[in-house]
């Protein structure tokens, strides 16, 4: 990528790229404790709605006293992003309107944007990248979390002529998960309620990483980014180890799971019995290819790749991803090279609310990773078809009618405020990306 000779060449010249951080929670603070070790890399604002709390993040992950007290802490996004401080702007809230108004300000004042934050994007990604791409800025998915890692392991494949079958990552997952709620998240993580609090693990955001709702959410940003279908009703989350990825993702017509060629599927570290698969992708990503012709299909097998019974399908995988410890590779590519580390082109693959529990008319929805609804994943056609609320919108919000258990929630359930801002692009979204 040459993005470290880049960035010494700045530095040589006294040019440092400027970061600013909004969000100092898990993935700012891992991304802040490599700062110091970057050359050329400085973090000189940070905003957090808790001031105090981002200053004692950057104390814990290793900044020094002086490095502290030059950096400008304020308590909100807007406020940093008018400072004229930051070259590239980081959204790492995990609040979908939030990052979405802090993508329209870093616009506005000529920035570009990183945003970890895939619940917003997958709430209006298209739309987002589209007005950064005609500003002549850029808009990025963060390196380091699973979107972008996935991103760049499709990217290779097609620009080295392979056709990508299947992309996606591995989780934890058994049915019963879809119930999981902040109290009873831990003892499915697998760590205590003491642990998670001294490492500074939210439940909610958790819970959504156990529940479902964050892999429909990244599945659905790689169908978008990476021009791949989300499964009909659904992912399926397939029991898979690392050795079996290329046999249990291939279509189902020659043996395999996926409904068509070139899906995104999440695959389970736990068989269904709940015990645990060895060399299991639990941290990790995956592609799985199709050979173009037959001599490449020999290659793959000359040269080590895991392939299927047909010989015609591989699988290349990561097995792990260090979010926030990798962010600065996104930073540099959007300041030093100009390039997105992935973005959401397409309108495939949508994120909905599914009802954890019976829900009642006035019950207050309380979004991702709470006790009410979990995230489904569909294709975008599907979802416009029924009318289906995005996960993104669903915190917050009044519920106006019954939804049972297990159902949809739709628009028309709710009391939903076409004014707002993140109701606003998503209609646009909705309007000019919709699938054909």
């Amino acid at each position: 990528m040459n993005l470290h000779n880049l960035l010494q060449r700045r530095a040589e010249n006294g040019e440092r790229v400027r970061a600013g951080l909004i969000g100092a929670g898990k993935f700012g603070s891992m991304f802040l404790s490599q700062i110091p070790t970057i050359a050329g890399l400085d973090v000189p604002v940070i905003a957090d709605l808790d001031v105090e709390r981002a200053k004692a993040a950057c104390a814990a992950v290793g900044w020094p006293d002086v490095l502290i007290e030059r950096t400008r802490f304020v308590d909100s996004g807007e406020e940093l992003i008018a400072s004229g401080r930051a070259d590239v702007v980081i959204d790492a809230t995990g609040h979908p309107a939030a990052g979405l108004k802090h993508a329209l300000l870093a616009l506005e004042h000529g920035r570009h944007l990183v945003m970890v934050n895939v619940e917003a994007d997958v709430l209006a990604g298209p739309v987002l990248a589209e007005k950064f791409r005609n500003a002549g800025l850029v808009y990025s998915m963060a390196y380091g979390d699973q979107p972008a890692l996935t991103a760049e392991m499709v990217d290779w494949a097609r620009a080295t002529g392979f056709d990508v079958v299947a992309a996606g990552k591995g989780t934890k997952y058994l049915a019963d998960y879809h119930n999981i709620t902040p109290d009873t998240v831990w003892q499915h993580y697998g760590l205590n309620a003491d642990e998670a609090r001294a490492a500074g693990m939210n439940s909610q955001m958790f819970t959504s990483f156990m529940d479902g709702t964050k892999s429909a959410i990244e599945m659905a940003a790689i169908a978008n980014a990476c021009d791949l279908q989300a499964p009909s009703d659904g992912l399926l989350f397939p029991p898979c180890n690392v050795d079996d990825l290329q046999s249990v993702l291939r279509p189902r017509a020659v043996g395999g799971t996926l409904e068509v060629s070139g899906q995104v599927e999440v695959v389970s570290s736990l068989a269904r019995d709940g015990s645990d698969l060895e060399r299991d992708l639990r941290w990790g990503v995956y592609v799985v290819l199709e050979a173009p012709n037959d001599y490449a299909a020999a290659c793959f097998a000359q040269y080590g790749l895991n392939t299927d019974d047909t010989g015609q399908y591989a699988s290349m995988y990561k097995p792990f991803h260090l979010i926030g410890l990798e962010l600065s590779i996104s930073v540099l590519s959007a300041a030093l090279r100009g390039e997105p580390t992935g973005h959401s082109r397409h309108f495939n693959g949508d994120a909905v609310a599914c009802a954890k529990r019976d829900l009642n008319p006035g019950d207050m929805l309380d979004g991702e990773g709470g006790f009410m609804v979990w995230g489904k994943l569909l294709p975008a056609a599907k979802s416009l078809q029924m009318a289906a609320l995005p996960i993104g919108l669903a915190g917050g919000i009044k519920l106006a009618r019954p939804v049972k258990q297990g159902e949809i929630v739709r628009w028309s359930d709710v009391a939903i405020d076409e004014d707002a801002l993140d109701v606003k692009l998503r209609r646009e979204l909705e309007s000019r990306f919709a699938p054909d």
